[in-house]
């Protein structure tokens, strides 16, 4: 069989969750594959994700290469995902998820709340800025990107005092020793999808479309599936500020799905946050009727509202 060409953006986290992939390829499917690294607009470009239209800048050169023909399938983080479906690509697996949660590395070992009052916390993410503006701790909010090595060398060189993180990049890459909190989903929910992967190939390659879903793990893929109707149907991007985390649990009747999602304001002074369960195999129907309830509470303007306060959380 011919060595199968994996499409990856060229991050160290990048390669690292696509190496994981190979990995499981290779001992699942008994499939030798190589690493195509593809630049990405997301990559070159240092203005906020929300000035490049946020949803699809990680996404779009990966689909390119699939369609042309330079890489057989592709892994991405999946919360880049947009939820419109691509013509002629298959979301063919979401392998079994890390921990969705955000995490904290803070200097001195810090906590969120342990740091003083107008203490400097960076993050690019406005679901992260208006969560932390909603909590009150007076800390100041600065505006960083770059990859999980340039964020944290931010706190080391004493540029910032803490930056919120995912905490599956951060496992990943064998950096959970310099987390100084996991934040509880009660304090700051993530974004929908984040911990888990998307594998993606040429939905026309059937064969390969049917040995990749072997791959997949089904919780996972219920759960995200919920996230992502929540995210379609308030028709919000990944850069919105809006948080959702759906997790497959044991219920009276066996499993169920347990959904939550927030949408707030830019400035996280207003919100609307909702919860909801339901059977596991309906993941898509429960995720829509939340946001559609999210809806009728005034979730789509109050997330289009311009801040009216200055920013500090």
């Amino acid at each position: 069989m011919s060595t199968l060409r994996l499409g990856t953006r060229a991050s160290a986290l990048a390669t690292t969750q696509s190496g994981l992939v190979a990995d499981l390829v290779r001992e699942r499917l008994g499939r030798e594959v190589e690493l195509v690294e593809i630049s990405t607009e997301g990559d070159r470009s240092a203005a906020p994700l929300a000035q490049m239209g946020g949803t699809g800048v990680f996404v779009s050169a990966l689909r390119d290469a699939l369609l042309d023909g330079r890489v057989d399938f592709a892994v991405h983080s999946l919360k880049d995902l947009p939820t419109t479906p691509a013509e002629g690509i298959a979301l063919a697996a979401v392998p079994m998820r890390e921990d969705p949660r955000d995490a904290v590395v803070a200097r001195d070992g810090l906590t969120l709340g342990e740091l003083p009052v107008g203490s400097r916390l960076g993050t690019g993410s406005p679901r992260r800025v208006s969560q932390l503006a909603a909590l009150g701790l007076g800390l100041e909010l600065h505006g960083i990107r770059g990859n999980v090595d340039t964020r944290i060398r931010k706190v080391r060189n004493g540029e910032v005092d803490a930056v919120v993180l995912a905490r599956a990049g951060l496992a990943r890459l064998g950096r959970l020793d310099e987390v100084t909190e996991v934040l509880d989903p009660l304090q700051m929910l993530p974004a929908p999808g984040q911990g888990a992967l998307a594998i993606e190939c040429r939905s026309g390659d059937t064969d390969l479309v049917a040995a990749l879903a072997r791959l997949d793990d089904p919780a996972t893929r219920a759960a995200v599936t919920a996230e992502r109707a929540v995210l379609s149907t308030l028709e919000a991007g990944c850069s919105a500020p809006l948080g959702a985390l759906a997790e497959v649990v044991e219920g009276e009747d066996g499993e169920e799905l347990w959904l939550r999602a927030v949408a707030l304001s830019e400035d996280g002074g207003l919100s609307v946050r909702m919860s909801t369960t339901g059977p596991v195999a309906e993941a898509a129907q429960i995720g829509t009727r939340l946001a559609g309830d999210m809806l009728a509470e005034g979730a789509a303007d109050l997330m289009e509202a311009p801040p009216v306060r200055n920013q500090h959380a």
